[in-house]
């Protein structure tokens, strides 16, 4: 792991003055985080995960990578372990959110 990319990913999250940061950056910062913390980055790394998967734009029209996105966060929550305070609220979330995903597809 770069060490270099873990301190400015840390720099960008207390720079951004917010609870979680959102957006393609957050996803960017809580990816390299998850990997050296994940118990302390994971949920909101899934929660901006589905975040991204369904309001961003760039996914609008893109339900394999809206999919991938949510498949990722109910990966990434189901990670957390048991005793973690948001793993059940954030895997509720990924689920609900893969659930309408799947609904909303055609049948084929």
């Amino acid at each position: 792991m770069d060490q270099d990319m873990v301190m400015r990913a840390r720099v960008k999250l207390l720079s951004a003055n917010r609870r979680v940061v959102r957006g393609t950056e957050g996803l960017r910062i809580y990816r390299l985080l998850t990997q050296v913390a994940p118990e302390v980055y994971g949920s909101k790394l899934a929660y901006v995960l589905v975040e991204e998967a369904t309001t961003s734009p760039l996914v609008r029209e893109l339900p394999e990578q809206r999919l991938a996105l949510l498949d990722e966060a109910v990966s990434v929550a189901t990670a957390l372990a048991a005793a973690n305070p948001f793993r059940g609220k954030v895997l509720a979330r990924a689920l609900a959110a893969r659930q309408r995903e799947l609904a909303a597809r055609p049948a084929k």
